[in-house]
Order: structure tokens, then C-alpha cells, then sequence
């Protein structure tokens, strides 16, 4: 067992298999230590989120190590059978690489009953165990940029099926008709951890029958009602609903989200007097308008933007950043792009009404859960119930930090790990001596960095299996071109993690825009975690 550091509050832990893996998980989750928040579990690693003023890195470490790694969980969970089409676009390259006939991998995997290992990757999807042996193949060497929603595959000794259109690398062998996700059922996902899931065969006329009787008993959506409100009338990039995060439902594939730069969050609501972990609209880039068609308190904080505040007499109001703004109906508010950084976030006294999905109002780009986004025709409303306020409005609040602008060098604190050693020597001194600049391509999943030398791997480290990330994980692909990812990349990933932003920089890191640049300092070296019991008084 080796104990990874990963930030402050996040460790890897690293095992010798899956069934290591899947008995440490079975007794935390039988025995929790105090201090853990959250345990997600991958092919051999555990990714734990601890409370470092309850339960120091060393005395966790101490703690894991105590555990029995021998004892096999019971994986006796429900059956869950997948109704499916063999009719993937890889069968005959599995076939080729099996030795087998297309129809003897076609009944060894119908024969074969599968376990839910754990979840990760995409909401919904389940990385499956205990399937032939003869059907373990590699992944593809050349992943596809878009695969169905619905595929089955085969990678290494798992099997899945991808619950949404996304990238992927695995071999395809069929497809479902059955949603792997969906937020009408109770719960979203189709496989649980420790589900038993068996794939039955079935003609392509029976799979568009289930595909229409599945349609036909979604629910409507509901017409957004108009009165009242702000009506949005102009909006250059879709704004989001954030708070603080979806949290403790990895079990499902889903990670937490939320506010890119949290504090400024909390500020917006606490100048309207909300609690602070209230729903917010986050607006990138500005070019956003709207139009008060009742009365109404608000507060605008995060980066830096002009706003123009002009009233139903077509009289200039003063409106600034970080101030609490009263709006009458007819008044008109446009925040325009902001002259450095990159998020405000606008909050509405009293909250908005806005249904939560997974106890959060957070909405995840990549993993597509959450409110639908807003745009221009939206009307956003006030709670009627006002059940998140909770105090009086603060006239203005000091920003705690200068947002960056394009052209600028941003200094972010990073812990070295969990990979670090993956990597050369030279790899590691340019992370802290280089400047990256930030590319076009980032969004809420990543910042995608470009440094004049890319970071290399030492030869022979091969390929990493996949493991969970943290927000702040600086991960590092074939290119050698770091991404940092913020509050919305996915849960799990098959690259090595060089370096954790620290969680003190995410909100800075979260307002660094486009030809911005970003320099790299370790607040420690790399060093696998020791327990209490190995430490030495000087």
C-alpha cells in the first residue's frame, strides 16, 4: 500500500489490485474513520477526501494501513439485466484479438455474470468485473472522438456501456436501449456498486420498441412561467446555476461541481442578505442583460465588470461590483465582459427558484446534470418561500484577491503528487520553472496549458489505469501539454496527476482567463505519505 499526497485535503491510495482495492472500500464503508468525507474507489486506487484539522495525512495513513486487505466484500447486489443489440462496430477486431469466432464472443459475454466494481468516468457508468477471462482485450489505439450513448464495450478486464455521447477508446460490441442515467428514476443510475448486471441478447426491431416506450413515457417539460422576475434579454455565453457542489454522489459516477470561484459565491449572497451557500447565476465573459419585471434585490461579485444599471425613465443608476443593487420594474441591468478575470456571479435576494437536481443546483457541463442553462428569453425568479435568506443586505465587500487579465503571470500553489514520480527530473523542475500559457480550449472542466517544452514521462511507465481526480489536478497527456481541472472534470482519468492546485488558489485559479499565463510553485517536495508509527523526533 502506498499513501499518495494529492492537496491538502485529498490522498491517493494505491493497492496491488482491484481486490485490494474493493476490500479497503467494503471496510471504510463498514467501518468509517472520523474525518473521511468521501472515499471513491477505482481499478487500484482509492481517492480519499479527509478533514485535516480532524485526522492528520499521517495518522489516516497509519489507519488505512491497519485495515484487512485479505477479506473479499459479498457481492451479492441486485441482478440487473441489459437488454442488447451485438452489434458493435469492434466485434470482429475482439474476435481478432480473442482468437474466437464473432458468435463465441457474443455468447461468452451474454453467458458471463458481471459484478459493478465501482462507478466513475460519466454519470451512470459502471466499470464491470467478472466477465470471461478470454474477453479481457486492450483498449484501442486510436480513441473515437464520439461514441453513441448506450455502446457496450470491452476494455482490459472490464466491461461497460457508455451512459452519454462522449469521447472514448474502448471496443465496441453492442448497444442498449436502456438509459444507463436518468434523473425520473430513483436512482439516476442503472448500476449501484455491488450490482450484479447480466447483458441479454435481443433483436434490433425489440431494442427500437423499448427506445419508443421509453420515449413515450418520458416527462413533459414544464413551460416556464413569465410574469414576474428578471427576464434575461441578452446572454453571450450560456450563465449557470452554481452553489457549492453536488457532493457524495461518486457512488454514481457524479462528481461535486459548483462554483468555479467560491468565494465570490458566498460574497453575493452575503451582500443580499442569503445564506451562502445559496444558489447563484455565474456569468463568463459578461454580455449579459436583463430586465426587472418586479422589484428586486441583487449583488454582482467575482471579477471585475462594468455595469450599466439605467432605469424604467432611461436614467444612468451607479451600479459597481461587490455593492448590493435595488432594481424597480422597467430598470435594466447589463454586465459587460469584465476587465480582468473571467466569472461574476450574480445573486438574488431571497434565492433563486430554481430546482435542485441530486441536492445541488449546481450545473455540470461535462456530465450534463443540473438546471438547464440560461440564455436569452430565460425568466429567472425568486423563491417564493425566501427560505435562504437570512440576515440584512451588506452595502459592499472588498474583493479578496486581484483577478487576473490576459497577458498577466498567475503564481499558483501546487502539492507534487500523486504521479510525480512518473515523470522525469527535468519534467518536474520545469513545472516550477516554466511558464504555461493558458489556451483558448479551457473551460469549466479545465484550463488547457501550453509550456515551450512539454513535461515527459520516464520510459517504460506504460499506461495508467484509471483513478480518481480532485479539482486542482494537474494531469498530463500524451502531448505533454498540461490541464488543470476545475469543478467540472470527470471523476476519473487515465492520466497522470504531476501536481494539485491547492485548495486556497481554486478560486484564483478559477477566474484565470484566456493568454493569461500560469506559473507553478510546490509548496513541498514529493513524498508518499508515512504513518505516525514511522516518524522520528529530531
Amino acid at each position: 500500500m502506498r499513501i499518495l499526497p494529492v492537496s491538502l485535503r485529498v490522498v491517493l491510495v494505491e493497492l496491488a489490485d482491484l481486490g485490494e482495492t474493493l476490500a479497503l472500500f467494503a471496510s471504510l464503508q463498514a467501518e468509517p474513520l472520523a474525518g473521511v468525507d468521501e472515499v471513491l474507489p477505482a481499478a487500484r486506487t482509492l481517492m480519499i477526501r479527509f478533514q485535516p484539522e480532524i485526522l492528520s495525512p499521517e495518522a489516516l495513513t497509519e489507519a488505512l494501513r491497519a485495515r484487512d486487505l485479505t477479506a473479499r466484500p459479498d457481492r451479492g447486489g441486485a441482478l440487473v439485466e441489459v437488454p442488447t443489440v451485438y452489434d458493435g462496430e469492434d466485434l470482429g477486431e475482439v474476435a481478432a484479438l480473442t482468437g474466437l469466432s464473432v458468435e463465441e464472443v457474443i455468447r461468452r459475454h451474454a453467458a458471463s455474470e458481471f459484478t459493478v466494481a465501482f462507478s466513475g468516468f460519466a454519470p451512470g457508468f459502471g466499470y464491470l468485473v467478472g466477465g470471461d477471462e478470454a474477453l479481457h482485450v486492450p483498449r484501442r489505439q486510436s480513441p473515437r472522438t464520439r461514441i453513441p450513448a448506450g455502446s457496450v464495450a470491452l476494455a482490459g478486464p472490464f466491461s461497460g456501456v457508455y451512459p452519454q455521447p462522449s469521447p472514448g477508446g474502448w471496443q465496441l460490441i453492442g448497444t442498449t436501449p436502456v438509459p444507463m442515467w436518468d434523473l425520473a428514476r430513483t436512482p439516476p443510475a442503472l448500476f449501484q456498486p455491488g450490482d450484479r448486471v447480466r447483458f441479454v441478447p435481443i433483436a434490433p426491431v425489440e431494442a427500437e420498441r423499448l427506445r419508443e416506450e421509453a420515449a413515450a413515457t418520458a416527462p413533459a417539460a414544464e413551460a416556464q412561467a413569465r410574469a414576474g422576475g428578471l427576464a434575461v434579454l441578452a446572454a453571450a455565453m450560456p450563465a449557470l446555476f452554481q452553489d457549492r457542489g453536488r457532493f457524495g454522489e461518486t457512488r454514481q459516477g457524479v462528481s461535486a461541481s459548483g462554483a468555479l470561484d467560491g468565494g465570490a459565491m458566498r460574497a453575493a449572497n452575503r451582500l443580499v442578505g442569503n445564506r451562502t451557500d445559496a444558489p447563484v447565476l455565474e456569468i463568463t465573459g459578461g454580455g449579459f442583460r436583463l430586465e426587472a419585471r418586479e422589484s428586486a434585490v441583487v449583488a454582482i461579485a467575482g471579477a471585475p465588470a462594468p455595469l450599466s444599471l439605467i432605469d424604467a425613465a432611461g436614467r444612468n443608476v451607479p451600479a459597481e461590483t461587490w455593492h448590493t443593487l435595488a432594481l424597480e420594474p422597467g430598470d435594466r441591468l447589463e454586465i459587460a465582459a469584465p476587465k480582468a478575470g473571467v466569472r461574476t456571479y450574480l445573486a438574488l435576494r431571497g434565492g433563486f427558484a430554481v430546482e435542485p437536481v441530486l441536492g445541488s443546483a449546481s450545473t455540470d457541463t461535462l456530465a450534463h446534470v443540473g438546471p438547464p442553462v440560461v440564455t436569452a428569453g430565460a425568466v429567472l425568479r425568486a423563491d417564493p418561500v425566501a427560505r435562504t435568506i437570512v440576515g440584512a443586505v451588506t452595502p459592499a465587500l472588498e474583493a479578496p484577491f486581484l483577478c487576473p487579465a490576459r497577458g498577466e503571470t498567475v503564481v499558483l500553489d501546487v502539492v507534487m503528487g500523486p504521479r510525480t514520480d512518473w515523470f522525469t527530473d527535468e519534467a518536474v523542475a520545469l513545472l516550477a520553472s516554466q511558464v504555461f500559457e493558458v489556451t483558448p480550449q479551457s473551460n469549466r472542466v479545465g484550463i488547457r496549458l501550453e509550456g515551450a517544452v512539454p513535461l515527459s514521462k520516464r520510459e517504460g511507465m506504460g499506461e495508467l489505469p484509471s483513478e480518481g481526480t480532485a479539482t486542482g489536478a494537474i494531469q498530463v497527456p500524451h502531448s505533454g501539454q498540461p490541464v488543470l481541472f476545475l469543478a467540472d472534470h470527470p471523476l476519473t482519468g487515465g492520466y497522470p496527476v504531476i501536481a494539485t492546485v491547492a485548495e486556497y488558489h481554486l478560486d484564483l485559479a478559477g477566474q484565470i482567463p484566456v493568454h493569461a499565463r500560469i506559473r507553478f510553485r510546490p509548496i513541498r517536495p514529493f513524498a508518499e505519505i508515512a504513518p505516525l508509527a514511522h516518524e522520528t523526533t529530531p
